[in-house]
């Protein structure tokens, strides 16, 4: 009866923490940054799906974004507020139904650590809005060896040169 009592508080704990960070996570990406709205202009201008990730580190679900499948060459850009944010050269297929890069356009992310499922990751959000865009790992191809796992709701798709 302890154990589960134990493993029952914890997990309320971890839940509450969770939704806690949630909610400062869009306090702080809402501050700090040069492209700045309110949460009404955010939830407005994007929609319940990319608020969601953008505004509150939500993950879309794997193979659900079209953006995993593009190949075209072209810029992928934030959702959010347009900053470009990786070219096509730099995407690769990761398996994981994300679209995946190796590198980032130079100033265009930001990083942080992100603690929310109890271990340690490093979160990826726009450098011009603060937007939550996915998490980098260091399981990728040469020349980098990361794997920038994006979530493809919360970028848009601009065909052209690369």
């Amino acid at each position: 009866m302890q154990n589960r009592r134990t493993f029952l508080t914890l997990a309320g704990l971890g839940t509450l923490g969770a939704a806690l960070g949630a909610c400062s996570r869009a306090a702080e990406a809402a501050a700090g940054f040069p492209v700045t709205k309110s949460d009404a202009e955010w939830k407005r201008q994007l929609g319940s799906q990319a608020y969601a990730v953008l505004r509150h580190a939500a993950t879309e679900r794997a193979f659900s974004s079209p953006l995993d499948d593009e190949h075209r060459a072209g810029i992928f850009a934030c959702k959010g507020c347009g900053q470009p944010l990786y070219s096509s050269t730099t995407k690769f297929d990761s398996g994981t139904g994300w679209p995946s890069f190796w590198a980032p356009l130079p100033q265009a992310i930001g990083t942080k650590t992100d603690h929310t499922l109890m271990l340690a990751r490093t979160e990826v959000h726009c450098a011009r809005c603060g937007g939550h865009l996915g998490h980098v790992f260091n399981d990728g191809p040469k020349p980098t060896g990361k794997r920038y796992c994006m979530n493809g709701v919360a970028m848009v798709f601009r065909p052209g040169k690369a």
